[in-house]
């Protein structure tokens, strides 16, 4: 198959060689000449990690969006959720109308806003649209052109909108592991990084300040309290899911399907143990700023997106609102207007039902 990369980050690069080891032709691109400068200069991706170690080599690396997409049977987006708009806005520019897009990951409410993006740039169509709920890898890139894959998920939600069984068959032939859910409120709600880093981001943002991230995220960070708060915020995630008729795995549980959580763990409640225990995450160092990732893209396009599913679902989410508070006195950032709204996601004065007919047609 033929796979446009969108995005050069670790997600992407991860991508990049297992596509092409797989045999997909495999075009990467990423608006940042300075992000693509050392995989031109290499004239590929090194590798190392749970996909072996070597080097792929895509059949092309370009800044240039209509070039990437040329011939292209999938636009897989392996970016930062808060990139997801203005990439919508350059395929429509590009005039991808027809070319399945996969969301690796979606997130919360990220086909959503895809779809709305997209819908209001091209003025028209819309392409078949589907999400992962998480990213298909654990990856960290600790140098500008080597990606180190250190856990891949064994289980990947697939969340398809309404005319969207082309970007489905796609997510299937490139990632075996995908499992479709029956509407997108499914992969939303299992996005499991909202409820591992939101905690976590807020109550250790004081050692984050003062050692620059220098401690163990998931282990030394994943203390009794934070799981606790960890446990409450899980609690509201599967409350929202039950109200859109989605029975979820509890956090736990759904890592332990994923792969972050060893299979050899029997009580994936006792989060301490079953977090801290996860070899893929095991070295995985906490934010060095409050403007981490873990802080702009988890609450900002967690944490709000959740809450406007939330107040559609009529379900009090109390622990998810004071996180999202404390997130904005402590970053100084207003995540409300600046993240991913109920407006963004083309949802806004929409009730349950409304809701559920436009993700299931």
């Amino acid at each position: 198959m033929r796979v446009a990369v969108v995005g050069a980050g670790a997600g992407g690069a991860a991508a990049v060689a297992e596509l092409t080891l797989s045999g997909h032709e495999v075009a990467l691109w990423n608006r940042s000449t300075r992000t693509l400068a050392p995989f031109i200069e290499r004239g590929g991706v090194e590798y190392e990690g749970v996909l072996g170690e070597g080097f792929a080599k895509p059949a092309l690396i370009t800044p240039d969006i209509a070039q990437a997409m040329r011939g292209a049977e999938v636009a897989l987006v392996c970016l930062p959720t808060i990139s997801h708009v203005a990439v919508a806005r350059l395929l429509a520019e590009a005039g991808a109308h027809t070319t399945p897009v996969v969301l690796n990951p979606g997130h919360t409410g990220g086909a959503l806003e895809f779809r709305e993006a997209y819908r209001v740039a091209s003025g028209g169509p819309v392409p078949p649209i589907a999400e992962f709920h998480t990213l298909s890898y654990i990856a960290r890139k600790y140098q500008p052109a080597r990606v180190t894959v250190s856990g891949k998920g064994k289980f990947l939600r697939l969340g398809t909108l309404p005319g969207g069984a082309a970007a489905t068959a796609a997510a299937r032939t490139l990632f075996p592991a995908s499992h479709p859910v029956p509407d997108v409120l499914n992969s939303s709600l299992a996005n499991l990084n909202m409820v591992l880093h939101a905690p976590g981001a807020i109550l250790g943002a004081a050692w984050v300040e003062a050692t620059r991230g220098d401690f163990t995220f998931y282990v030394q960070g994943m203390t009794p309290g934070v799981t606790r708060v960890l446990k409450a915020l899980d609690a509201e995630r599967l409350a929202v899911a039950r109200a859109f008729g989605h029975e979820l795995p509890h956090l736990g549980a759904e890592m332990q399907m994923y792969g972050t959580v060893e299979a050899s763990v029997k009580d994936t409640s006792d989060l301490v143990v079953a977090i801290s225990g996860g070899k893929a995450n095991q070295r995985i160092k906490a934010p060095d700023s409050l403007q981490h990732r873990y802080y702009l893209e988890d609450f900002g396009h967690g944490l709000v997106p959740f809450l406007a599913l939330a107040a559609a679902a009529r379900v009090p989410v109390p622990t998810a609102e004071s996180l999202l508070e404390l997130g904005i006195t402590l970053t100084g950032t207003d995540f409300r207007a600046r993240g991913r709204t109920a407006q963004t996601m083309g949802i806004a004065g929409l009730d349950r039902e409304s809701l559920l007919r436009l993700v299931r047609g």
